[in-house]
């Protein structure tokens, strides 16, 4: 992981960006007031999307499983759908 300031990223933003997609770094973006900003691939950034909608997923199987556990669950009948509809 690197910091740079807004002033180097923008000299040399090709070379930030070789940087994120060829070597998978993760570049901080210092920034006054503390509003930084972080450039990563797009390939890093889908990875963490697609990690956090599984512990996402996950997280509601606990909370179902945990619910069937304490007897909260319901029975329902299977609906059977012909194929032709």
């Amino acid at each position: 992981m690197l910091a740079v300031n807004y002033s180097t990223i923008r000299n040399n933003l090709k070379d930030y960006c070789d940087k994120a997609t060829d070597e998978g770094e993760t570049v901080i973006v210092t920034r006054k007031n503390e509003k930084n900003v972080v450039l990563m691939s797009l390939e890093q950034y889908n990875q963490m999307q697609k990690a956090l909608k599984n512990a996402e997923y996950l997280a509601k199987i606990d909370q179902g499983v945990k619910q069937l556990k304490s007897g909260q669950g319901q029975v329902h009948e299977l609906i059977e759908v012909d194929e032709d509809e």
